[in-house]
């Protein structure tokens, strides 16, 4: 039999080890959520330093491939070698077709006196056969010229009081120094080519004519000040429209000390191309052109939009492309699962691709071809994200990419019930990639000002080049109409239903051309 102290002490050192092992758990969990913080920590240092040598080494844009590359890829291993010979052969086909529209100057080289005649049958000339042609392709550089007008002027040769002259020519603005075609040839090479106006000046000066920089800062300031009432319609018939994109993108505003940072915006609606300026990135821009309208709204995540997006507003749309951003990012830490949602997304453009073979997109059929097609695949793909949601570390890259999607869903999905509504927030962003040339030719904007007329002349630029129309061949003609076109038929000016009037009353862009290079 045990004694009873035996018992008790036994007792005491049984609770004692039971009291020590209930510490080891806990110092063990916390050992665990430690080790489970600095792994975190570590991952996230490594990201940081994977984006800190893109820098160093020169690569600032991401290296996720182009959707577009990837579902060409896709399809050219589904084709045979015969359909893609077929489409070099029409892509070939198309440029000999583009060559063949230039403008062509015919240049004879006759054979030499002495060599008219055979020398082997003296006295015989020899006759004409058809000519042997080649061809080359010339670059005709721009000029510049001084044009001088003279008014005739005519007196009454019996009173000699009556004295009529003829009409001045119209000019851009009162007292104007210098034609329309000017004024568009340097807003064009700023706003469509990045070439900053000191660059310009640099270039007139080897052309002989000295312009200082000042000179044509001021001729572009007028010009967007003139221009404005194109780029307000623009806005009003943007916010009538019932689908629109939208994106924002940083762009330096000189300020006393250095540069201080703003915003340019895009607003793409109606096939108009709209920029505006803000100091800010915070939802009072999209609110000022969008506030108190309906449709659908085509943006990222940022909340910027959400004052947009209310209950009485617009329906937000959201943008694949973003979400296969994310998943890319977390591919590194964890490639199985974004490999995963990636190739669903290829998938998703390759039923977008169908659609545009089959010459439907926007149609009733298009719709009917994503409910059949692509609503299944989504579906799946959120059930999928629903059950590896719980299975990642919350701060980790894959688990953002997954609480992106889920958060976003109702958004990235609008585009299944209307054909009209593309999957993606991409031609947003290719607008804004001039602005990005722009921050690294002529830096930065002078003043708050100098970036909202930058604003309003690339709005110009861009939508007509959005409908493949001659920028400068526009601007060189509506900078003189506007002064007399009526306020109410402005929409006539604007450039997807452009059509200049030349001096024969005819309708012909070449016309015109040919009238400013005369």
């Amino acid at each position: 039999m045990v004694p009873p102290q035996a018992e008790h002490d036994r007792e005491a050192e049984v609770n004692e080890l039971r009291s020590q092992v209930a510490k080891m758990r806990v110092q063990i969990s916390e050992l665990e959520a430690e080790n489970e913080r600095l792994r975190e920590q570590v991952q996230g240092l490594e990201r940081q330093g994977e984006q800190l040598l893109r820098k160093v080494l020169g690569e600032t844009s991401e290296k996720m491939p182009s959707l577009e590359r990837e579902v060409r890829r896709r399809e050219d291993e589904e084709q045979t070698g015969e359909k893609r010979r077929k489409r070099g052969r029409l892509r070939r086909q198309e440029n000999a077709a583009k060559r063949e529209r230039l403008e062509t100057e015919e240049v004879d080289h006759p054979v030499a006196e002495e060599d008219r005649s055979c020398p082997n049958c003296p006295g015989v000339a020899l006759r004409p056969m058809p000519p042997e042609s080649s061809v080359e392709y010339e670059f005709v550089p721009s000029r510049m010229k001084r044009r001088v007008h003279r008014r005739e002027k005519l007196s009454c040769p019996r009173c000699r009081s009556f004295i009529v002259t003829a009409s001045a020519p119209t000019k851009v603005y009162d007292k104007a120094h210098y034609g329309p075609g000017l004024f568009a040839h340097l807003i064009t090479a700023k706003c469509a080519d990045s070439i900053p106006l000191y660059r310009q000046a640099k270039r007139l000066a080897r052309q002989g004519i000295p312009m200082s920089r000042s000179t044509l800062t001021d001729l572009f300031h007028r010009a967007a000040e003139l221009l404005k009432p194109l780029v307000v319609r623009f806005e009003q018939r943007i916010a009538e429209s019932p689908h629109v994109l939208a994106d924002e993108t940083s762009f330096r505003v000189q300020a006393k000390g250095g540069c201080r940072r703003g915003f340019i915006w895009t607003f793409i609606g109606d096939g108009l191309v709209l920029y505006r300026y803000s100091a800010t990135r915070s939802g009072e821009t999209p609110q000022n052109v969008l506030g108190g309208t309906t449709g659908k709204l085509l943006v990222d995540g940022y909340t910027g939009y959400n004052h947009v997006c209310d209950v009485a507003g617009r329906e937000r749309a959201g943008c694949m492309c973003h979400l296969r951003r994310y998943f890319f990012e977390a591919h590194s830490t964890a490639p199985e699962p974004a490999q995963h949602v990636l190739d669903v997304i290829v998938e998703i453009y390759l039923i977008e691709r169908k659609a545009l073979k089959l010459d439907i997109v926007g149609t009733e059929a298009h719709r009917r071809l994503r409910q059949a097609e692509t609503r299944p695949m989504m579906d799946a793909l959120k059930i999928w994200l629903e059950e590896q949601q719980p299975l990642h570390r919350p701060k980790s890259p894959i688990a953002r990419a997954i609480g992106y999607g889920l958060n976003q869903w109702q958004a990235l999905t609008r585009f299944l019930d209307d054909p009209l509504l593309p999957p993606d927030n991409n031609e947003s962003e290719r607008r804004l990639r001039l602005i990005a040339l722009g921050r690294k030719n002529y830096l930065f904007a002078g003043h708050d000002a100098g970036a909202e007329n930058l604003a309003i002349l690339m709005s110009l630029v861009v939508t007509c080049e959005a409908h493949g129309v001659d920028p400068e061949a526009y601007l060189a003609d509506v900078l003189i109409r506007l002064q007399t076109h009526p306020q109410s038929d402005i929409d006539q000016l604007l450039p997807p239903v452009w059509d200049p009037v030349a001096l024969d009353g005819t309708t012909d862009a070449q016309a015109l051309q040919r009238l400013l290079a005369a």
